[in-house]
């Protein structure tokens, strides 16, 4: 991993859930990343929620992703 590369974290099941429940959506409704995308952690599989994590001016950015 680059040290400019955002964190990336696979979510597990609960964590998905609970995120899905707090934003009230589901994951069809979350932006989309390739399975084949090189910063995905080991291990992910397509329907996977992936956490992305960015410093933006000394504050953490925090996005989410399916994996497709």
């Amino acid at each position: 991993m680059h040290i400019l590369q955002p964190k990336h974290f696979k979510l597990n099941e609960k964590e998905s859930e609970k995120l899905l429940s707090s934003l009230n959506i589901s994951k069809t409704q979350l932006p989309k990343i390739l399975s084949s995308d090189p910063v995905l952690p080991e291990g992910c599989n397509v329907g996977d929620i992936i956490k992305i994590e960015r410093k933006v001016e000394d504050k953490d950015s925090i996005h989410y992703r399916v994996v497709v």
